[in-house]
Protein backbone atom coordinates (compact mmCIF):
# COMPACT_ATOMS: atom_id res chain seq x y z
CA UNK A 1 0.00 0.00 0.00
CA UNK A 2 1.45 3.53 -0.74
CA UNK A 3 1.89 5.79 1.66
CA UNK A 4 0.52 9.46 1.39
CA UNK A 5 2.61 11.84 0.19
CA UNK A 6 3.30 15.31 2.69
CA UNK A 7 1.10 18.36 1.11
CA UNK A 8 3.05 20.59 -0.73
CA UNK A 9 3.29 24.44 -1.36
CA UNK A 10 4.49 25.63 -4.54
CA UNK A 11 7.01 28.29 -3.79
CA UNK A 12 8.48 30.69 -7.04
CA UNK A 13 11.57 32.45 -6.47
CA UNK A 14 12.39 35.63 -8.71
CA UNK A 15 15.09 37.40 -9.80
CA UNK A 16 18.41 37.01 -8.40
CA UNK A 17 17.07 34.96 -5.34
CA UNK A 18 16.96 31.68 -7.80
CA UNK A 19 21.10 31.57 -7.61
CA UNK A 20 20.95 31.46 -3.72
CA UNK A 21 18.06 28.39 -3.13
CA UNK A 22 20.35 27.41 -6.46
CA UNK A 23 23.14 26.36 -4.16
CA UNK A 24 21.11 23.87 -2.41
CA UNK A 25 18.60 22.75 -5.24
CA UNK A 26 19.01 22.04 -9.10
CA UNK A 27 15.15 23.63 -9.82
CA UNK A 28 15.68 27.58 -8.73
CA UNK A 29 12.65 28.82 -9.49
CA UNK A 30 10.17 26.71 -8.24
CA UNK A 31 10.05 24.76 -4.74
CA UNK A 32 7.73 21.62 -3.98
CA UNK A 33 7.57 22.20 -0.50
CA UNK A 34 6.78 19.92 1.94
CA UNK A 35 4.62 21.06 4.60
CA UNK A 36 5.13 18.87 7.92
CA UNK A 37 4.53 21.37 10.37
CA UNK A 38 3.17 24.78 10.16
CA UNK A 39 5.98 26.96 9.66
CA UNK A 40 6.63 30.86 9.34
CA UNK A 41 7.14 32.40 5.71
CA UNK A 42 10.71 33.22 7.22
CA UNK A 43 11.63 30.29 7.91
CA UNK A 44 10.58 28.40 5.25
CA UNK A 45 12.37 30.76 2.36
CA UNK A 46 15.53 30.79 5.40
CA UNK A 47 15.97 27.01 5.55
CA UNK A 48 15.70 26.93 1.31
CA UNK A 49 19.17 29.01 1.69
CA UNK A 50 17.28 32.59 1.50
CA UNK A 51 18.05 35.44 3.72
CA UNK A 52 14.64 37.72 4.77
CA UNK A 53 17.11 40.52 4.44
CA UNK A 54 16.96 39.82 0.48
CA UNK A 55 13.11 39.57 0.32
CA UNK A 56 11.15 42.35 -1.26
CA UNK A 57 7.96 41.08 -1.35
CA UNK A 58 6.06 38.44 -0.41
CA UNK A 59 2.73 37.10 -2.27
CA UNK A 60 0.42 33.71 -0.85
CA UNK A 61 -2.38 32.77 -3.30
CA UNK A 62 -2.72 35.80 -5.01
CA UNK A 63 -2.26 38.69 -1.51
CA UNK A 64 0.77 40.04 0.07
CA UNK A 65 1.95 38.79 3.31
CA UNK A 66 4.90 39.43 5.86
CA UNK A 67 7.16 37.32 7.51
CA UNK A 68 4.88 35.91 9.80
CA UNK A 69 2.48 34.12 7.91
CA UNK A 70 2.07 30.55 8.34
CA UNK A 71 3.03 28.58 5.55
CA UNK A 72 -0.04 25.98 4.56
CA UNK A 73 -0.69 22.92 2.55
CA UNK A 74 -1.96 23.76 -1.24
CA UNK A 75 -0.41 27.54 -0.78
CA UNK A 76 0.96 29.25 -3.81
CA UNK A 77 4.23 31.42 -2.69
CA UNK A 78 5.69 34.40 -4.85
CA UNK A 79 9.37 35.44 -3.14
CA UNK A 80 10.40 38.98 -4.94
CA UNK A 81 13.96 40.23 -4.28
CA UNK A 82 14.51 44.04 -2.99
CA UNK A 83 15.03 46.15 -6.00
CA UNK A 84 17.03 49.09 -6.12
CA UNK A 85 16.53 51.80 -5.37
CA UNK A 86 15.67 50.41 -1.88
CA UNK A 87 14.69 53.56 0.40
CA UNK A 88 14.92 52.33 4.27
CA UNK A 89 13.17 55.15 5.56
CA UNK A 90 9.96 54.29 4.32
CA UNK A 91 7.81 51.75 5.89
CA UNK A 92 6.66 48.52 3.91
CA UNK A 93 4.90 46.01 4.92
CA UNK A 94 7.98 43.31 5.11
CA UNK A 95 9.86 46.23 7.36
CA UNK A 96 7.31 48.64 9.23
CA UNK A 97 9.97 50.44 11.15
CA UNK A 98 11.72 52.66 8.90
CA UNK A 99 15.70 53.52 9.48
CA UNK A 100 16.20 57.25 10.33
CA UNK A 101 18.92 57.30 7.52
CA UNK A 102 21.27 55.17 5.48
CA UNK A 103 23.67 54.31 8.19
CA UNK A 104 25.67 51.16 8.13
CA UNK A 105 27.40 48.46 10.09
CA UNK A 106 30.03 46.05 8.35
CA UNK A 107 31.25 42.80 8.62
CA UNK A 108 34.93 41.82 8.70
CA UNK A 109 34.49 39.80 5.40
CA UNK A 110 33.85 43.28 3.71
CA UNK A 111 36.33 45.81 5.87
CA UNK A 112 37.86 48.01 3.50
CA UNK A 113 34.28 48.71 2.43
CA UNK A 114 33.77 50.68 5.67
CA UNK A 115 36.42 53.53 4.92
CA UNK A 116 35.04 53.53 1.62
CA UNK A 117 31.72 54.20 2.77
CA UNK A 118 33.36 56.93 5.36
CA UNK A 119 35.52 58.72 2.41
CA UNK A 120 31.56 58.86 0.70
CA UNK A 121 30.62 61.00 4.04
CA UNK A 122 28.63 58.04 5.11
CA UNK A 123 28.27 57.10 8.62
CA UNK A 124 29.53 53.57 8.90
CA UNK A 125 30.44 51.67 11.97
CA UNK A 126 33.32 48.33 11.65
CA UNK A 127 34.64 46.78 14.62
CA UNK A 128 36.52 43.75 13.53
CA UNK A 129 36.69 42.30 17.05
CA UNK A 130 32.73 41.74 16.92
CA UNK A 131 31.63 38.46 16.55
CA UNK A 132 27.94 37.25 14.92
CA UNK A 133 26.17 38.58 17.79
CA UNK A 134 27.59 40.88 18.51
CA UNK A 135 26.84 42.58 15.13
CA UNK A 136 23.14 41.19 14.62
CA UNK A 137 22.55 43.22 18.05
CA UNK A 138 24.16 46.62 17.20
CA UNK A 139 22.45 46.32 13.98
CA UNK A 140 19.00 46.47 15.99
CA UNK A 141 20.21 48.35 18.92
CA UNK A 142 21.51 51.10 16.47
CA UNK A 143 19.07 51.26 13.49
CA UNK A 144 21.69 49.81 10.92
CA UNK A 145 21.70 48.38 7.60
CA UNK A 146 23.97 45.22 7.90
CA UNK A 147 26.37 44.59 4.75
CA UNK A 148 28.18 41.40 4.80
CA UNK A 149 28.83 38.50 3.04
CA UNK A 150 27.98 35.79 5.18
CA UNK A 151 24.37 34.46 4.68
CA UNK A 152 23.90 32.88 8.09
CA UNK A 153 24.59 36.29 9.44
CA UNK A 154 21.68 37.84 7.79
CA UNK A 155 19.27 35.55 9.00
CA UNK A 156 19.52 36.78 12.52
CA UNK A 157 16.27 37.73 13.62
CA UNK A 158 17.59 41.21 14.82
CA UNK A 159 18.83 42.37 11.64
CA UNK A 160 16.19 43.85 9.95
CA UNK A 161 17.88 45.72 7.67
CA UNK A 162 20.66 44.31 6.00
CA UNK A 163 21.99 43.31 2.20
CA UNK A 164 24.41 40.16 1.11
CA UNK A 165 27.44 42.36 -0.58
CA UNK A 166 27.83 40.50 -4.04
CA UNK A 167 30.60 42.59 -5.81
CA UNK A 168 34.11 41.25 -4.06
CA UNK A 169 36.48 43.99 -5.18
CA UNK A 170 36.16 47.11 -1.97
CA UNK A 171 35.74 49.91 -5.40
CA UNK A 172 32.95 47.99 -6.97
CA UNK A 173 31.13 47.01 -3.43
CA UNK A 174 30.71 50.46 -2.69
CA UNK A 175 29.20 51.38 -5.94
CA UNK A 176 27.16 48.18 -5.43
CA UNK A 177 25.71 50.11 -1.64
CA UNK A 178 25.43 53.55 -3.68
CA UNK A 179 23.13 51.87 -6.20
CA UNK A 180 21.13 49.53 -4.23
CA UNK A 181 20.38 52.29 -1.97
CA UNK A 182 19.76 54.87 -4.32
CA UNK A 183 22.18 56.95 -2.53
CA UNK A 184 25.21 58.00 -4.62
CA UNK A 185 23.28 61.68 -4.71
CA UNK A 186 24.75 61.83 -0.68
CA UNK A 187 27.92 61.69 -1.71
CA UNK A 188 29.69 64.04 0.87
CA UNK A 189 33.44 63.30 0.43
CA UNK A 190 35.51 63.35 3.68
CA UNK A 191 32.49 64.67 6.00
CA UNK A 192 33.76 61.51 8.38
CA UNK A 193 36.88 60.38 9.47
CA UNK A 194 38.52 57.41 7.73
CA UNK A 195 39.56 56.00 10.86
CA UNK A 196 36.91 56.51 13.91
CA UNK A 197 33.91 57.64 11.62
CA UNK A 198 33.27 60.75 13.47
CA UNK A 199 32.43 63.81 11.74
CA UNK A 200 34.95 66.30 10.78
CA UNK A 201 35.48 70.12 11.56
CA UNK A 202 36.86 72.36 9.87
CA UNK A 203 39.75 73.77 11.65
CA UNK A 204 42.49 76.88 11.43
CA UNK A 205 45.63 76.65 10.08
CA UNK A 206 47.27 78.57 12.81
CA UNK A 207 46.02 76.28 15.12
CA UNK A 208 47.58 72.76 13.80
CA UNK A 209 50.48 74.25 12.20
CA UNK A 210 52.96 72.67 14.66
CA UNK A 211 51.37 68.78 13.24
CA UNK A 212 52.30 69.95 9.88
CA UNK A 213 55.08 68.76 7.76
CA UNK A 214 56.95 71.51 6.12
CA UNK A 215 55.49 71.09 2.17
CA UNK A 216 52.19 70.46 3.64
CA UNK A 217 52.64 73.93 5.43
CA UNK A 218 53.64 75.64 2.12
CA UNK A 219 51.20 73.99 -0.43
CA UNK A 220 47.77 73.91 1.80
CA UNK A 221 45.93 76.02 3.74
CA UNK A 222 41.89 74.19 3.87
CA UNK A 223 42.15 71.67 6.87
CA UNK A 224 39.60 69.56 8.71
CA UNK A 225 40.15 67.54 11.86
CA UNK A 226 38.68 64.82 13.42
CA UNK A 227 36.72 64.95 16.99
CA UNK A 228 37.54 62.16 18.36
CA UNK A 229 40.79 61.09 17.34
CA UNK A 230 42.94 64.21 16.40
CA UNK A 231 43.38 63.22 12.87
CA UNK A 232 44.13 66.40 9.87
CA UNK A 233 42.57 65.93 7.06
CA UNK A 234 43.34 68.54 3.91
CA UNK A 235 42.91 68.32 -0.03
CA UNK A 236 46.40 66.03 -0.78
CA UNK A 237 46.42 62.34 -1.78
CA UNK A 238 43.17 61.31 -0.40
CA UNK A 239 41.11 63.72 -2.13
CA UNK A 240 43.06 62.97 -5.66
CA UNK A 241 41.66 58.99 -4.25
CA UNK A 242 38.29 60.34 -4.05
CA UNK A 243 38.09 61.84 -6.94
CA UNK A 244 39.28 58.41 -9.15
CA UNK A 245 36.77 56.92 -6.69
CA UNK A 246 33.73 58.70 -8.15
CA UNK A 247 34.95 58.42 -11.78
CA UNK A 248 35.01 54.81 -11.28
CA UNK A 249 31.45 54.80 -9.64
CA UNK A 250 30.11 56.60 -12.59
CA UNK A 251 31.34 53.96 -14.71
CA UNK A 252 29.73 50.86 -12.94
CA UNK A 253 27.37 48.64 -13.85
CA UNK A 254 24.35 47.41 -11.57
CA UNK A 255 24.28 44.04 -11.17
CA UNK A 256 20.87 42.51 -11.89
CA UNK A 257 17.94 41.63 -9.19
Amino acid sequence: MTEPSTPEAIITFCGWLRELVGRRRENTAIVHYPVARRASVKDVIEALGVPHTEVGRLIANNEEIDFGYLLAPGDSLTVAPLTPPVDVTIPTLLRPQPLPAARFLIDHNVAKLAARLRMAGFDTLFNPEWHDEELAGECGRQQRILLTRDLQLLKRKAVEHGHLVREEQPTRQLAEILHFYGIAAQVRPFGRCLRCNTVLHEVAKADILHHLEPLTKKYYHSFRRCPGCGRIYWAGSHHAKMAQLLAELARYQPLPY
